[in-house]
Order: structure tokens, then C-alpha cells, then sequence
């Protein structure tokens, strides 16, 4: 199996594989959460990890009482919060440099670009509002960081975003995951919730590319 199968198995089978971590680990399922979420929005390098999907997977396993609803809620929004604020500082601290090494996995340049017109357009909420958008949602704490977002306004963003996103995905799973429709068309479930998320990043994109056609041919003119 490649890594894409890998990943889409992963992705549209989450219910199924979180509940086989649940039966195997047993409390250990929470580290197990807690590392995914921090990873995912705490390293550039890993913005391929599941977190809206997983949250709404691990919030539709929590009524059959394998996992706390209020538990995985304090620990998986620490999470969230600890991995922007990691990811703050290695912007401020390394990452013009990191961008430089142009064989490390995962980190393109055009991913931070699209970052940066996010920041262009909302501001300091571009913390908060990238939350809910994949791939964007790993670079915005990065590129606050890299453009020296003054930290205090960084920390507000970022507990608000942290609690928001966490808190919506979770609990939607926890209240309509188990409903008969979901349960017997997960797997579509999913693929909506993935879908959803990357719209507004594909909107942003075409938008950014009409207008640069745009601006191409004004020059030409």
C-alpha cells in the first residue's frame, strides 16, 4: 500500500481504526489524540495528519463510553493550543531558514503562499478562521510567527481558534455521529466533513489565480 492509500484508508475509515486504538490502549487513546492534534497543528511537516475528521470520529465514539466527551474536549483543545504556539515560535525563530532546505518532506513554498493571502485578506483572524481549513489551518501559526505577530494578539487568536474548532468538530460528533443516516453512510460523512473544510482554501486559490490571469494580461496589454 502507498502512502495516498494509506492515507485515504486512514481518512475514511477513522471510525473503524480509533476504535481498534480504543480496544488496544485503552487510556492511552487520549496520548494518542493528544499527539495527533498537537502534531498536526503544531508542525508544518505534518499538516497531512486527520483533524477535522478525527475530532468528529472521536466525538462519535465518546457515546459509547470508550472515551469522556469533556475529557477528550480539555485535553484535545490544549493540544490545538499547544501546537500554534509551537508552531508560532519556530516561524519566529527558524523559519525563513527552514524554507531554504528544499528536501524536507512536505513544506512547500506555495502552501506558505496561500497562507500569506489569508493573512492579506482577514488579518490577525486568519488564526481562528484557518482552524477549520486543512494544510492552511498548519501554516497560519507559522507564518504569524515568521511575520512577528505581536504575541499577546497571537495567544487571544490562537485560545479562541484552539477552543472553536475543537469544540464544533467534537461535539458534532458526539450529537449526530451516531445518528442512523451517518452511521450507515460514514464513510460519506467524512468525505463531506473533508470536503467542506478545503472548500473555502480551493475558493481563495481560484479567486488569487483568476485575478492574477487578470493582472498577466492587463500587463500584456
Amino acid at each position: 500500500m502507498d502512502f495516498l492509500s494509506f492515507l485515504a484508508d486512514l481518512f475514511l475509515h477513522l471510525d473503524k481504526n480509533l476504535a481498534m486504538v480504543i480496544n488496544q490502549f485503552g487510556l492511552f487513546t487520549y496520548i494518542f489524540l493528544f499527539l495527533i492534534i498537537f502534531m498536526e497543528t503544531g508542525l508544518v511537516i505534518t499538516p497531512f495528519l486527520p483533524g477535522d475528521s478525527l475530532l468528529f470520529a472521536a466525538g462519535t465514539l465518546a457515546v459509547a463510553g470508550g472515551l469522556n466527551i469533556y475529557l477528550l474536549f480539555l485535553l484535545l483543545a490544549s493540544a490545538a493550543i499547544l501546537g500554534d504556539t509551537v508552531n508560532y515560535w519556530i516561524g519566529y525563530m527558524i523559519g525563513p531558514r527552514i524554507f531554504e532546505k528544499k528536501r524536507i518532506p512536505f513544506l512547500k513554498k506555495e502552501h506558505l503562499e496561500r497562507t500569506e493571502k489569508f493573512y492579506e485578506k482577514y488579518g490577525g483572524k486568519t488564526i481562528i478562521l484557518a482552524r477549520f481549513i486543512p494544510i492552511i489551518r498548519t501554516f497560519a501559526p507559522f507564518v504569524a510567527g515568521i511575520g512577528k505577530m505581536i504575541y499577546s494578539k497571537f495567544v487571544t487568536f490562537n485560545i479562541a481558534g484552539g477552543i472553536a474548532w475543537v469544540g464544533f468538530f467534537l461535539f458534532a460528533g458526539y450529537f449526530f455521529g451516531n445518528l442512523p443516516i451517518i452511521k450507515d453512510n460514514y464513510h460519506f460523512a467524512i468525505v463531506g466533513i473533508i470536503f467542506i473544510s478545503v472548500l473555502p482554501a480551493v475558493i481563495e486559490y481560484l479567486k488569487h489565480h483568476k485575478d492574477r490571469k487578470k493582472t498577466i494580461e492587463l500587463d500584456l496589454d
